[in-house]
């Protein structure tokens, strides 16, 4: 591949970088990867940092997302990933624990598996509790970046006046960006970025607003989710029907060759 990808610097200095990436109006677009080839081919095409998603991890067990049972295979996938030379960020459901302490030593495991960045919904729960349980991440993996995510556009109504209150919760607790799922009204994301010290967190959407867009409202951070998966799902699915039908199967496929190099330790270094 033509592109490189920078290593990753240790420890503190890591967290730093990709904290640094948070830039409101030059947002960070982060892609979302499932297992370890997703993850190296999206680094060696030049994404310096990776989250995960905790759709496609559960999926993988056939559980449900969101419910609370893939803390070991979280925890798996991020150790698998934390080595590589890129900066890791972690979807960890809402800490797979009511108990701050519990989620707190979840995040020191993250940090010690080589992750930089934890992503922490409150799944609509009480604000105190999750600004309880950042409070104790930060306290626990002080190098850890906290996305605190609230789930007031995705679980709930919108109200703009809940989610406001409930990140500001998040922000006083110590998160270091907060993340609002399912927002899509421009005023609305306007207002909370002039309102905020900390960056704001939007999901792409292929219906929604363009990073272009989002980066002109002042957004310091763009995820994917679980898009990309879902895509992949979609062209796997696309391209078993199509020879099952007769048709050649369209679209970019990597070569057993390349995915071979990509799984090979190191080989995300050299892409």
């Amino acid at each position: 591949m033509s592109h490189s990808t920078p290593r990753t610097p240790p420890a503190a200095s890591a967290s730093a970088a990709f904290a640094a990436l948070h830039r409101p109006g030059r947002p960070l677009l982060l892609p979302n990867a499932w297992d370890h080839a997703s993850a190296a081919i999206l680094a060696a095409h030049a994404f310096p940092a990776i989250g995960t998603t905790s759709l496609a991890v559960a999926a993988a067990d056939g559980v449900t997302d969101g419910a609370g049972h893939t803390r070991e295979q979280t925890l798996r996938l991020a150790l698998t990933l934390g080595s590589e030379p890129f900066l890791l960020s972690v979807d960890a459901e809402d800490g797979f624990s009511d108990d701050p302490d519990e989620v707190a030593e979840f995040a020191r495991e993250l940090a010690a598996a080589g992750a930089v960045g934890i992503n922490l919904e409150d799944g609509l729960g009480p604000a105190d509790r999750h600004a309880a349980k950042i409070e104790a991440v930060r306290a626990a993996a002080p190098d850890l970046f906290v996305n605190a995510r609230t789930d007031t556009h995705w679980l709930g109504g919108g109200d703009p006046d809940e989610t406001l209150s409930r990140l500001m919760a998040y922000q006083e607790a110590g998160a270091h960006g907060v993340f609002v799922p399912g927002i899509t009204d421009p005023e609305e994301i306007t207002r909370l970025v002039r309102q905020l010290d900390v960056p704001l967190n939007v999901l792409h959407t292929p219906e929604g607003l363009s990073v272009q867009h989002l980066a002109e409202l002042g957004v310091g951070r763009v995820s994917l989710g679980s898009l990309l998966y879902r895509r992949a799902l979609g062209a796997a699915l696309e391209a078993a029907t199509a020879v099952r039908s007769g048709r050649t199967p369209q679209g970019t496929t990597p070569s057993y060759a390349e995915i071979q190099r990509l799984s090979s330790p190191g080989a995300s270094s050299s892409g």
